[in-house]
């Protein structure tokens, strides 16, 4: 279990974001942080570095958009040897919006993509990473991926792009064991001079034994989320991944203390967890927004009308 080379990037505020449009007050935003510092977690991932082009900030919180004064209000005066991450999706952000890294708190960019996308985002991540940034792809809903489309994605990521790993996600909560081990295999047969990634949803509850099956087959960087706060199921949760790992730079109790403080009380505000609705875009590997919008609905709890509507079954 224990691996030196195995480093945890905690996405608690950054995918936790997607339930509540990326509103999170900055206390609790530094609580987190001061938390994660205190654990010894590797990274943390604090938001989405979106345009303000192409969305408006009035209708979301300051972690879409990460401007770097915001960051620096969450870091200051906190001794930390945590790295700041953000994240970009394929055409959502403005490079010119990213100073050089020496200019900017943020260590790390991930550059989110499909694999049909792959091309925009090699484009995305040799621009950040020329700019002095760490640098990982996370390829997204990679369960939808065609197998001879995939290992086309990994071979001109690893002989085209500057990225440092490159990241499995199973967007959709969705992989099982063997498609896991399948998919960090060969990942790790392409990627010559690259780390492979995991970052897993828990849809069907499988997000932390995902996580460990990757990193037996060697995949040395790992997502989690404090007490799985992340869009829909949720993540693998980072006081899991602590647990398991074994290694004495990482202390679990400032995470099990923030939980105690912060994410209980947050529970009452924002729902997050496994639900049946997101358990059943997870069997049938479909994007959870509609179980998300069922659970926003006076419907929330009709899980047969819900999962028949989506295989197409019509009652007569």
């Amino acid at each position: 279990m224990f691996r030196e080379k195995i480093k945890v990037l905690d996405c608690t505020i950054r995918d936790g974001g997607l339930m509540n449009k990326h509103d999170f007050d900055l206390r609790f935003v530094r609580e987190v942080y001061k938390a994660i510092s205190e654990a010894g977690i590797d990274y943390m991932e604090i938001g989405y570095k979106n345009s303000k082009r192409l969305f408006n900030p009035k209708e979301f919180g300051k972690w879409k958009f990460c401007d770097d004064e915001d960051i620096r209000k969450v870091t200051e005066g906190v001794q930390s040897q945590t790295k700041i991450s953000v994240m970009v999706d394929v055409d959502r952000v403005d490079v010119d919006d990213v100073l050089p890294k020496k200019d900017s708190p943020v260590d790390m960019i991930r550059v989110a993509t499909y694999v049909k996308d792959v091309d925009k985002a090699i484009y995305l991540v040799n621009h950040f990473a020329d700019k002095g940034y760490e640098t990982t792809v996370n390829i997204m809903a990679i369960s939808r991926a065609l197998d001879n489309e995939l290992t086309e994605c990994l071979h001109q990521l690893d002989k085209e792009s500057k990225a440092q790993i490159i990241y499995i996600v199973d967007s959709f909560g969705s992989l099982y064991q063997e498609t896991t081990e399948f998919l960090v295999k060969k990942a790790k047969s392409i990627l010559k001079a690259k780390e492979v990634g995991m970052h897993a949803h828990n849809n069907q509850q499988l997000a932390f034994g995902n996580t460990i099956e990757a990193i037996i087959h060697n995949a040395n960087y790992v997502d989690g989320s404090i007490f799985g706060l992340g869009r829909a199921a949720g993540n693998c949760p980072t006081e899991l991944i602590l647990g398991f790992l074994k290694n004495p730079k990482y202390d679990i109790r400032p995470i099990l203390d923030v939980i105690s403080k912060e994410f209980i009380p947050l529970q009452k505000k924002i729902e997050w967890g496994y639900f049946i609705p997101y358990a059943i875009t997870g069997i049938l590997d479909e994007h959870p927004r509609t179980a998300i919008a069922l659970r926003e609905s006076d419907k929330k709890e009709n899980y047969r009308e819900y999962y028949e509507g989506l295989i197409g079954e019509v009652e007569e």
